[in-house]
């Protein structure tokens, strides 16, 4: 087991740390010392990882953003799950094949789906967070909305960290607390995190094989069903009334045949599948899903339908499967990252100051965006599609 590193390095390693911390900041460390202390930090630790912590402000921000805009899900989805990312996956299916196998072994969750799942939370490892940890957690456990569930987080990951697992420098990721490859919560990793290849410590940053069981092991805990799929694309008949349905009001299988489902290719629903619900993220025009257990257990890591979506797609993609057959209903569809770098580089040739080329649509680019389809005569909405993207091609 390693041991952390001193407070000394761990100064020069984080240089958000700062040695003045405000009075008000540093009055509440002080108020939560002995709930730490209930909740298993000793006091050495406690006044060791607590020494010299400035708040970042900035997470407070983010706490409060509330985005005007709001992504299509064709956007989300395509973002998310492009040939790119496919191909990427299917290259870390091969290369942590060996791995991949005794974790399905143990825990009865297939390679696809905890590779996709490392691939939308990660990218495979390459974005893993930029916020210290103990910074991040302990500013949001002084300030903003949701104190309490922030400080039972930072008490975790300065458990973690007392526990060895992890190296303090290197407990980073994102603002809210979430970290390493598949991006746990603190409590979350305390649960659930596995030491997968039997070293003593259960590191999600630097320890891919303990990273990938983690996650197998969440799903297995969240009633992952191995003799199961998440669902499959299906076709409604004409007409169908969708209202009422969703992911919870799960009906027979026998239910859907008599009301007229069939797999999205015409062939008959399977028997023996169990329930499922059905779901039409985009309505009744769009793709519809039956989804079973197996979704719920997915949406359980993320509770957004959209993104379990995504986690679900991804994994049929890796495993040989094409895009869904039914089209979005919409007449500009959305744009893989390949096709949104590319849209960034078009910005800046027209003189757009948008930051970096990183195939994420922000603020910035989304107000390039705008000034763009003004002068197009376009409708004017911020939003990176195909109809802007094939216009300042034409440029």
């Amino acid at each position: 087991m390693k041991s952390p590193l001193s407070l000394t390095v761990l100064l020069v390693a984080l240089p958000s740390f700062a040695q003045t911390t405000p009075p008000d900041f540093a009055r509440c460390l002080d108020g939560l010392q002995a709930e730490a202390r209930a909740a298993g930090v000793s006091e050495a630790s406690y006044r060791r990882f607590t020494a010299g912590l400035t708040p970042d402000m900035s997470v407070i921000d983010k706490l409060n953003y509330q985005p005007e805009f709001r992504m299509p899900i064709w956007d989300y989805l395509s973002g998310l799950v492009d040939d790119e990312r496919v191909q990427q996956g299917q290259a870390m299916l091969a290369q942590h094949a060996e791995v991949l196998a005794r974790v399905q072994q143990r825990h009865g969750v297939d390679p696809a789906t905890v590779v996709a799942v490392w691939g939308v939370e990660s990218n495979f490892g390459q974005t893993l967070g930029k916020y210290p940890l103990l910074q991040a957690l302990g500013t949001l456990s002084c300030h903003g909305r949701r104190q309490s569930y922030f400080q039972g987080e930072f008490y975790s990951a300065m458990r973690i960290l007392q526990g060895g697992h992890i190296a303090p420098e290197r407990l980073i990721g994102s603002w809210a607390g979430a970290f390493g490859h598949t991006q746990f919560m603190p409590t979350t990793f305390e649960r659930l995190a596995v030491d997968f290849d039997g070293d003593g410590r259960r590191d999600l940053m630097d320890n891919t094989s303990d990273a990938l069981a983690s996650t197998a092991n969440f799903l297995a805990k969240a009633g992952w069903q191995s003799s199961q799929p998440w669902g499959f694309e299906v076709k409604l008949p004409s007409g169908f009334n969708t209202d009422n349905e969703g992911r919870r009001s799960k009906r027979a299988m026998s239910e859907w045949v008599a009301r007229g489902l069939r797999k999205v290719d015409g062939s008959p629903l399977p028997d023996g599948l169990g329930s499922a619900g059905l779901m039409t993220p985009a309505g009744p025009t769009g793709p519809a899903f039956l989804v079973f257990k197996n979704f719920d257990a997915i949406y359980s890591y993320n509770a957004a339908e959209s993104y379990g979506l995504a986690i679900a797609h991804l994994s049929d993609r890796l495993r040989g499967a094409g895009p869904f057959t039914t089209p979005w209903p919409t007449d500009d569809p959305g744009l893989s990252r390949a096709e949104r770098r590319e849209l960034q580089g078009l910005l800046i040739l027209r003189g757009h100051d948008i930051g970096e080329v990183d195939g994420m649509l922000g603020d910035k680019s989304r107000e390039a965006i705008r000034v763009e389809q003004t002068r197009l005569g376009m409708e004017v909405n911020g939003r990176g599609g195909q109809k802007v993207l094939r216009a300042l091609r034409a440029q």
